[in-house]
């Protein structure tokens, strides 16, 4: 069986960096750059007319949201594709907003090429939702603020270090199904399913399921599972 080709769409407003992501880009036998735009209108229409599989989606284009409101409209007739945000300084709100809206993951421009490279590959494969720059902005973040250990930032970036597995066990259990009741739906056995959900427990240091649920819901968790699970 051939190995698929990864259509890319660069979305970029400086030129310079966007001919580094294409040359990069070109160097991977296995991905093909179908476009370069510089705005988000016309990152738009090049989606449109090219169809990606994945977009490289700087944040501020014409203006300071032109990204997110580009990643906005593509998603809405294109929920398939990919979407990776380009960014120099990421804040915790864009974070958020960003994957509210249903962005995979974010990269920082100055990122080695073989992490743009991965990014894109693990973007197409629906491997790991978040790279460890993110992880990393985060974790500075809870130093700077002196984050609680039950902040609503502290509990996304726990959420972010979840198995598949665990995210589908976790999704169900916020839908209120049994324990039972996820062990047919998964064809599991129940210690199976108990050392799944004490592994959930223990990455964010609660005692059972009832601590975790609320607190994600506040995030809106089960819409951004639901997004992503509409896309595949």
């Amino acid at each position: 069986m051939s190995t698929p080709i990864i259509k890319v769409l660069i979305v970029e407003d400086d030129p310079l960096i966007s001919k580094r992501y294409q040359m990069i880009l070109s160097k991977d036998e296995q991905i093909e750059c179908v476009g370069r735009a510089s705005s988000g209108y016309e990152g738009t229409m090049l989606a449109a007319l090219n169809k990606p599989d994945i977009i490289l989606m700087d944040i501020e284009l014409e203006d300071k949201q032109a990204g997110l409101r580009a990643t906005t409209e593509i998603l809405n007739y294109m929920p398939g594709v990919k979407v990776v945000m380009l960014t120099v300084c990421e804040t915790d709100d864009t974070v958020f907003r960003a994957f509210e809206l249903g962005a995979t993951n974010y990269l920082l421009k100055n990122m080695p090429a073989d992490a743009i490279l991965q990014a894109v590959k693990d973007a197409y494969y629906d491997r790991s939702s978040l790279h460890a720059n993110i992880a990393g902005k985060i974790t500075r973040e809870f130093k700077r603020i002196k984050t609680t250990e039950d902040s609503l930032l502290h509990n996304f970036y726990i959420f972010t270090q979840l198995t598949p597995t665990e995210l589908e066990v976790l999704e169900l259990l916020m839908k209120d199904y049994t324990r039972q009741e996820i062990c047919e739906l998964r064809y599991v056995e129940q210690s199976t399913l108990k050392s799944q959900i004490n592994s959930i427990l223990k990455k964010f240091n609660k005692n059972s399921v009832q601590e975790i649920v609320p607190v994600l819901r506040e995030l809106h968790i089960p819409e951004i599972l639901s997004q992503r699970k509409g896309k595949k």
